[in-house]
């Protein structure tokens, strides 16, 4: 059965109640047509290549709030900013299917523990065709300073367990782009670990906060425009979002 989701003029059609298996995984397109009309009156036909945003996390109230799952944060806030539902299980995943403007958009929370991720973004990618250049993985940098946000298209995993994973299962590739989320680095010789599943205190929470509302609105500008001049701005107000030159 195929059940549909649909925005301004446009329509998104995909399979429910699927079933996968690693050994055995088929694949499945989705895209969304607009009509675009012409100097002579008639409509030109127009695909979007979809894409695939995962948040990176683990799943259960233990680890809700915590530093490693501001991706699964910021995942929940692109959502709700843009009315995609998160109310589908695949491959290990929790995900929704929507558009931004008429771009077709996979919104995803693997399930899987983050150092286990690439099972869920490797399959999701596969079944549903997404090219790696419309895998935007989104989660917590210790590099950047806390509340700090950074759009990349493409990097290393940075001893990031999850990005390692996600990079194992797309063929140890790295040309996808990256949303990262700043959570600064552990003070002292506080253990990494530990640091990664506390919980922030109440001024980081508050630049965490200003950083999941500024997010959708980045994801949104890259999913409709590319990486272009605006990211680039961005980027760099948030390079210097708390020192001020």
């Amino acid at each position: 059965m195929l059940c549909a989701v649909s925005a301004p003029t446009t329509c998104i059609t995909f399979p429910r109640n699927i079933c996968l298996s690693s050994k055995n995984l088929a694949t499945r397109r989705f895209n969304v047509s607009a009509s675009i009309p012409e100097p002579d009156g008639l409509a030109a036909k127009v695909e979007y290549t979809p894409w695939l945003i995962a948040g990176l996390g683990n799943p259960g109230n233990k680890y809700h709030g915590t530093r490693h799952n501001v991706g699964f944060e910021m995942i929940d806030r692109i959502s709700q900013e843009e009315g995609i539902v998160l109310n589908t299980i695949q491959s290990k995943t929790l995900f929704g299917i929507g558009c931004i403007g008429e771009v077709p958009v996979l919104l995803a929370k693997p399930q899987t523990y983050m150092n286990f991720s690439g099972e869920s973004v490797g399959s999701l990618a596969a079944y549903y065709q997404v090219p790696l250049r419309h895998i935007l993985l989104v989660y917590d940098e210790m590099s950047l300073p806390n509340g700090v946000l950074r759009l990349q298209p493409k990097g290393g995993h940075g001893y990031h367990n999850g990005v390692k994973s996600v990079m194992e299962h797309l063929d140890g590739r790295r040309e996808f782009p990256r949303f990262c989320i700043g959570i600064g680095n552990p003070p002292g010789t506080m253990d990494m670990k530990a640091y990664l599943l506390q919980k922030f205190s109440s001024l980081e929470r508050k630049q965490v906060d200003a950083a999941l509302e500024q997010g959708p609105e980045a994801v949104r500008t890259l999913i409709l425009n590319g990486f272009n001049s605006k990211v680039n701005r961005f980027n760099l107000g948030q390079k210097y979002k708390y020192h001020k030159v």
